[in-house]
């Protein structure tokens, strides 16, 4: 049965010339009466329009009150009904009036995160961070589609919700584990909002861990960085492509740092060093990167490229899905059988540039301005010669050659 909704107005109950108008719903052969704390003199109340008469400043605030109050009687109807919950009209009743546990579904929850996200570009989430969250949602609707539900209740959010998600990614779309990962990791952080806002106790994911695996990031070596380095390349577009993977491999930064990249990031210590400060776009963090000559010289190149080209920033640099295609050709040119992108860089930093050169990981944690030493650590497991090299130096010391 579907809910009812009318008002009435309780003459018998007058004060003072003036009567209660009270709120009557039902729902499923159930009725309440609620008092709305409205009253009205008898002769304004029209029982055909169950509405206030007159053209007063004072009936028409009457009858806006009654719109919200039956609007919003409504529309938690229609939330409850979308969540699949077993509902009654005195669970009605006390949400009206405030007496009931605060309900709400996932992706209610999950489109007030996204736009908290999008309320903040530029001011500690991306752009991309956005469309991954966006890219997450939509994989979590069509499971819970798959409930038959058009939404599902927060507090009813279980381990087994989360393990059907999770099966549910890997039938249906053959997610590798570190893809589903990182779409529990948005949920997860939407389940911390939740109990931020009280539609829950705790977080669901405290009972149910998903693993992360170990992967190899792919870098190149000094060689081959040289290689790309000092390779003669007359054609325009992939010397410019070249600069910018060679600029990205001495200072670390990601495409999206680099692509925003101006002079109001260069700055001079006190004894002449140059350094580049930036906040970087994926979380903000300060990043303070020495510049070195190769990178600096790269800049130098283009101080006179035309302005309408660089549109104030230091490097001419093309969308990121060209520059990647350009960085096949270039791998191919240069006898790399690697497949390089503009992370490579990053990551060829990290690795080959500093790590392999001594350079302390919480040292190169800062300079890529990660958020967890952690991240960085990933760097430092694949270097095997590295480990090598450092055990041959502790040999040296014990004396045990």
């Amino acid at each position: 049965m579907r809910l009812k909704i009318g008002y009435q107005l309780k003459k018998s109950r007058s004060k003072g010339g003036k009567c209660p108008i009270y709120l009557r719903f039902t729902y499923n052969y159930k009725r309440v009466e609620l008092s709305t704390g409205i009253f009205v003199p008898a002769d304004l109340w029209d029982e055909k329009t169950i509405s206030c008469t007159g053209q007063s400043s004072f009936a028409e605030s009457v009858n806006n009150q009654l719109t919200k109050t039956q609007t919003n009687l409504r529309d938690t109807y229609n939330r409850l009904v979308s969540l699949g919950e077993d509902f009654d009209v005195i669970d009605l009743k006390n949400i009206l009036l405030g007496k009931d546990k605060k309900r709400g579904g996932v992706l209610e929850i999950f489109d007030y995160y996204l736009e908290t996200i999008e309320n903040n570009i530029g001011k500690g989430y991306a752009k991309r961070t956005l469309k991954h969250y966006k890219v997450s949602r939509k994989k979590l609707m069509l499971y819970i589609k798959s409930t038959k539900r058009n939404d599902y209740p927060m507090d009813k959010v279980k381990y087994e919700f989360l393990n059907g998600f999770d099966m549910f990614l890997k039938a249906n779309y053959n997610v590798h584990q570190n893809t589903a990962w990182n779409y529990h990791k948005h949920l997860r952080r939407v389940m911390n909002l939740a109990v931020a806002m009280e539609y829950i106790d705790k977080n669901p994911y405290a009972r149910y861990q998903v693993k992360l695996e170990q992967t190899s990031r792919e870098f190149i070596s000094m060689h081959e960085l040289k290689t790309i380095e000092s390779k003669e390349i007359k054609k325009k577009s992939l010397d410019i492509v070249r600069d910018a993977f060679v600029f990205a491999c001495y200072t670390g930064l990601s495409y999206a740092d680099i692509y925003k990249l101006s002079a109001k990031h260069l700055e001079l210590d006190d004894s002449g060093k140059e350094w580049i400060i930036i906040h970087r776009s994926k979380n903000s963090n300060r990043c303070m990167i020495p510049l070195f000559p190769n990178a600096k010289a790269i800049l130098q190149k283009y101080s006179d490229f035309p302005e309408d080209l660089l549109r104030g920033r230091l490097l001419p640099i093309l969308c990121n899905q060209k520059m990647n295609q350009y960085l096949k050709d270039l791998a191919k040119f240069c006898g790399i059988e690697k497949n390089i992108t503009m992370h490579v860089a990053r990551h060829t930093f990290a690795t080959s540039v500093t790590l392999s050169n001594g350079v302390p990981i919480e040292t190169v944690s800062k300079i890529l301005g990660h958020t967890s030493l952690k991240t960085t650590q990933i760097y430092a497991k694949v270097l095997a010669h590295k480990i090598s090299a450092d055990m041959d130096v502790l040999q040296k010391k014990l004396n045990l050659e």
